[in-house]
């Protein structure tokens, strides 16, 4: 019997992890082990404490990890499973590899200063307090990273072999379309990973990556995520408000936070933030990207522009590398990071984590939140249970390094940056395969989602649609 068995993304919206076993047979005996993502779990308590448990799957015996892109919660866990033990190859495109390789140790990076901050103060409850994993460790396991093209077919073993097929999620992301012979029979597995926004500007507008993703797919099982199952984007432009919103932050003498995803998101917003300036729809206010990987993630961008859109094309060479830009700052040591908070003049501040999990983005707002002045902007998905869903919902206050912070200060949302398919645009793409898959298994959303997402596929399109449970492990027939 091959299975696959849900170790992450299953019940709520991070820590993806897929496993796919070829063969398993009552004496325990097991086959070929694939991880399909690796990711962090975030958001509540009772899935954060997962990160620091050992794998179900001892890490020693899964063979390889397939990975779909570098977002965190799809790559975050990468350095604890080499940890563990886990010496396998680690295949995806050559963009997610770069970005990795920026990601993990920044990753790495942030959870130090943050355990540092923590057993300074005596924060925690745990002493000393410690980083679910090192920078050190974070580099050493991008050793294990394997370049794939996008439609290159790779055997793991005579039992199983995959390609990537493009996503159009964010730079270098994919789904990973496995083949599986089980008791004599061909099988074709589908892992989405996230799913891009099926249009460019008109529908998905500052989208960075072409449109997506690829058409004309056939699967046997579909593992497919929900994250935006219950509710649809905006789809009229959103700098006319974004202007707005900053204009009058800095009317006030307020200063804008903008909690934001390290890769992508920040890019994309710095340069609708450009554009805005140099066309006089906000004042020149001072930029600051506070993010040690900041720099770098330009720099890979910038390398792949042959991926983006062309109105994203057009603006990178409008106005070249936000690094040369006059008035914006990148902060990569812990000092530049201070010194932002040493000013109390209007200005747009950029930092991460993009669900404010972790990261610099903790000491901007625990510093800014008391002030009506000020505006913190979302610009992604907020996840139930970590403390950017928190400011967003409108509570009076949130907890930030042990301490319960007032929120006073104007907290705004915009739909239109994320880079998830909404219901529209999935029923859209999933019309286009060439026949029904077998079984559809909902991952990567919260029960809300996934359960209206499955109510609307099982209505429209007459598919048989599941909802994965976490540890569930699923036949392959």
């Amino acid at each position: 019997m091959a299975y696959i068995q849900f170790l992450g993304a299953a019940g709520t919206v991070t820590g993806s992890k897929h496993l796919i076993n070829t063969t398993y047979d009552s004496s325990g005996k097991q086959g070929f082990q694939v991880l399909v993502d690796c990711g962090l779990f975030q958001g509540q308590k009772e899935w954060r404490e997962r990160n620091w448990q050992d794998t179900p799957v001892p890490a020693r015996e899964i063979d390889a990890v397939i990975l779909t892109h570098a977002h965190l919660d799809h790559c975050g866990w990468i350095p604890r499973l080499v940890k563990e033990g886990f010496r396998g190859s680690i295949y995806a495109t050559a963009p997610t590899i770069d970005l990795c390789s920026v990601v993990l140790p920044d990753s790495g990076h942030l959870q130090e200063e943050d355990a540092a901050f923590y057993n300074k103060k005596k924060a925690s409850k745990h002493d000393p307090a410690l980083p679910l994993y090192t920078m050190e460790e974070a580099q050493d396991c991008l050793q294990y990273l394997k370049s794939v093209g996008a439609g290159e077919t790779v055997q793991l073993c005579k039992e199983l072999s995959f390609r990537f097929v493009p996503a159009a999620h964010i730079l270098g992301s994919t789904m990973a379309e496995v083949t599986l012979l089980a008791d004599g029979q061909t099988r074709r597995l589908l892992f989405t990973g996230d799913i891009g926004r099926v249009r460019d500007s008109q529908t998905a507008p500052g989208k960075v990556v072409h449109t997506g993703p690829q058409e004309g797919e056939s699967a046997d099982v579909l593992v497919m995520e929900s994250t935006y199952g219950n509710r649809e984007h905006p789809h009229d432009d959103p700098r006319p408000q974004l202007a707005q919103l900053i204009r009058s932050a800095v009317q006030r003498g307020g200063s804008v936070i903008v909690p934001a995803f390290a890769v992508e998101r920040t890019q994309k917003f710095l340069f609708i933030l450009k554009e805005l300036m140099e066309s006089g729809q906000i004042p020149r206010v001072p930029v600051y990207c506070d993010s040690p990987m900041a720099i770098k993630a330009v720099n890979i961008f910038l390398k792949y522009t042959g991926e983006f859109t062309q109105q994203a094309a057009e603006l990178i060479k409008k106005y070249g590398s936000p690094v040369d830009w006059p008035g914006f700052t990148f902060a990569q040591t812990p000092e530049q990071s201070k010194k932002i908070n040493e000013s109390h003049f209007p200005s747009i501040i950029i930092s991460s984590s993009g669900m404010v999990t972790g990261g610099r983005v903790l000491h901007h707002l625990a510093q800014r939140l008391p002030d009506p002045k000020n505006l913190v902007l979302f610009i992604g998905f907020q996840a139930p249970g970590t403390r950017g869903f928190t400011i967003k919902s409108g509570a009076p206050e949130v907890k930030i390094f042990g301490d319960f912070v007032p929120i006073r200060a104007q907290v705004a949302a915009l739909e239109q940056f994320s880079d998830h398919a909404d219901p529209p645009e999935l029923l859209e793409w999933l019309r286009t395969f060439t026949a029904k898959p077998g079984v559809t298994y909902l991952v990567h959303g919260e029960p809300t989602a996934a359960s209206q997402l499955q109510n609307i596929m099982r209505k429209q399109l007459g598919w048989n649609v599941q909802i994965a449970d976490y540890m569930e492990r699923v036949e392959v027939k």
